[in-house]
């Protein structure tokens, strides 16, 4: 079922017990946080926080915090059934250039449906605030670490369009809030935001922007997602949901946001100029470096008359941003194997954090395999910054980690099964030698075979004799267990 917005979200998590509402007054400035942390750590509930002193918005906080939020957030059932209605959305339809054939199970009439909706109004723009009314100061921007350089903007949706081609893009960055009406704007190279950006640059003219906080949460989820290049957030959204997403005119600048939003801010941001960003405390647990990012120039807010402010709260795992990372891990398998079908699961642990660590199971079928997979993922967009990769035989099941371990430690000589490669890194891990570039690491932890440095067979591995194991099986029960 997919929520016509927000507010629709924070009924039904009420309704199923998945929200907390907090009518003590705290504060926006580290209190908040503090007590998302606490409940993120014990996997509780998302939280609606309607007394924030000196504010008259309630804020939201941990409402992606757990796998079953996901699933209501993306109001599906089974995210493997989900993932291969993905893998089939990413296939080229019938008539496309490259099509084996008909999209399996995915319609002409879906992926019309998929498409927005332009409507005439929308509730985000209920209330209008122009040039001197403009006062980020008026909106509950969390302050969440001692060490932050001030309040950030944790969960906006930024939408560009390129200013030659018109394509949309839709990403994820945060934003620290400067004064009244400047934020900064964290995009790196190669994000899709970043790249509108540097082609206004090469222009010399002002880039457009528009930062849509709390439309409906797959819409949101959509902007976490790496998409493949020229697939749009927007229409990805609509896909998942399985009706459109309607979108409406902004007031100042010439780009459609979600009608549903809570608050919309619109704005530039102006050819060569960059301001001292951060640090900021982020998902790995420490501060992020002091520096110079793009300057957001806030010409417009516009916000429904009920708006309620979602935010985030970056911290060491588990956060509610782990559990946006794993629903892609489910979401996106069918569509990883479509690519490398040798592959039979992946986990992307918690204790990872996006881009440290990833376990891989596959189907090997030649002497050398493993190294070779680690080398394909390592060239895919979601796994390119990943800096440990382990690979596992088929029957290991890496969503246990004590087999994981077990498998870690047995399975590989150092000298043979372990390998490095250099390439870009994530710029806030603080172990990389130079911010964006490090090096990473690959772990064949396969069973192997002759041909792969490796002299003799594989040793077998202990069972227990199957008639014994019948017998006991009989005994079980009379034996108290």
């Amino acid at each position: 079922m997919a929520h016509k917005d927000l507010q629709e979200f924070i009924s039904r998590l009420e309704t199923l017990g998945q929200l907390k509402r907090i009518r003590e007054p705290v504060e926006a400035d580290l209190e908040i946080a503090e007590i998302t942390t606490r409940v993120s750590r014990r996997f509780g509930p998302a939280l609606l926080f309607e007394n924030v002193e000196g504010f008259g918005t309630s804020v939201l906080t941990n409402a992606f915090g757990s796998m079953e939020r996901m699933y209501l957030a993306l109001g599906i059932r089974d995210l493997e059934r989900a993932g291969a209605e993905a893998a089939a959305f990413f296939q080229p339809p019938a008539g496309v250039k490259g099509s084996e054939g008909p999209v399996d199970g995915i319609g002409p009439d879906r992926l019309r449906r998929a498409e927005p909706v332009l409507k005439r109004t929308g509730r985000c723009q209920e209330i209008i605030f122009k040039k001197d009314e403009v006062d980020l100061g008026k909106i509950p921007v969390l302050r969440c670490w001692p060490g932050d350089a001030g309040p950030f903007i944790t969960l906006p949706l930024v939408f560009t369009a390129h200013p030659e081609t018109g394509a949309r893009n839709v990403g994820m960055y945060r934003m620290q809030v400067y004064d009244r009406n400047t934020t900064g704007m964290h995009w790196y190279p190669g994000k899709g935001g970043a790249r509108h950006y540097k082609a206004a640059e090469e222009r010399n003219v002002p880039l457009e922007a528009a930062a849509v906080i709390g439309p409906d949460p797959v819409m949101t989820y959509a902007a976490t997602v790496p998409l493949p290049d020229g697939v749009d957030e927007v229409v990805f959204a609509g896909f998942l949901r399985g009706v459109p997403v309607e979108l409406v005119q902004c007031i100042t600048v010439d780009l459609r946001v979600p009608a549903c939003a809570q608050i919309v801010l619109e704005g530039l941001l102006l050819p060569g100029e960059r301001k001292l960003e951060g640090p900021c405390g982020n998902h790995t647990g420490f501060y992020s470096a002091r520096e110079e990012y793009p300057v957001f120039h806030v010409k417009c807010i516009t916000m429904r008359k009920d708006a309620v402010y979602p935010a985030t709260v970056p911290g060491p795992p588990p956060q509610e941003d782990c559990f946006l990372a794993k629903a892609t891990e489910r979401l996106f398998l069918p569509v990883l194997k479509k690519s490398l079908p040798e592959i039979r699961d992946i986990n992307l642990p918690l204790e990872g954090i996006f881009n440290n660590t990833a376990f891989v199971s596959m189907e090997k079928r030649f002497p050398g395999h493993g190294r070779k997979l680690v080398q394909h993922l390592w060239e895919m967009d979601g796994f390119r910054q990943r800096r440990i990769i382990c690979v596992f035989d088929r029957d290991v099941d890496i969503q246990d980690q004590g087999q994981v371990l077990w498998r870690l430690g047995n399975n590989i000589d150092p000298c043979r099964d372990v390998f490095f490669s250099d390439g870009p890194a994530d710029p806030l891990n603080p172990a990389v030698s130079k911010p964006g570039h490090g090096s990473r690491m690959g772990v064949d932890c396969t069973r192997k075979w002759k041909g792969e440095d490796y002299d003799r067979n594989w040793p077998d591995e202990m069972q227990m004799d199957m008639e014994v194991t019948a017998r006991v099986d009989g005994l079980w029960k009379r034996l108290g267990f």
